[in-house]
């Protein structure tokens, strides 16, 4: 399992290359002997954040792309155990998906 360094999706095997369904992202896929993938564990894997039916909490969260004031958010492991998890926002405007580290 790969997930973007943009917006922090889970991303979808496409050949030698991984595809972030959500922003578009792409990156090779590397050593392709060290993956295993079946198109049964992506589409089972794959997380949507559709806006009014996702059922995510809003909150108060300038989008930077339109300037809405409120977005959906959800939080998500995606560095070490040791560290804090991750916020990520979805306008509910745009659907403009960004993240927010305690970086």
């Amino acid at each position: 399992m790969e997930f973007c360094d943009d917006c922090g999706s889970m991303m979808m095997g496409q050949g030698d290359m991984w595809v972030c369904n959500s922003c578009g992202h792409e990156q090779p896929k590397g050593d392709s002997a060290s993956y295993t993938t079946t198109a049964s564990q992506e589409k089972s894997e794959v997380i949507e954040s559709g806006a009014e039916n996702s059922g995510l909490p809003t909150t108060s969260a300038q989008c930077p792309e339109c300037g809405n004031d409120r977005a959906y958010w959800y939080m998500q492991q995606i560095r070490a155990a040791d560290e804090s998890e991750t916020r990520f926002f979805v306008c509910t405007e745009c659907e403009h998906k960004w993240r927010e580290d305690d970086h």
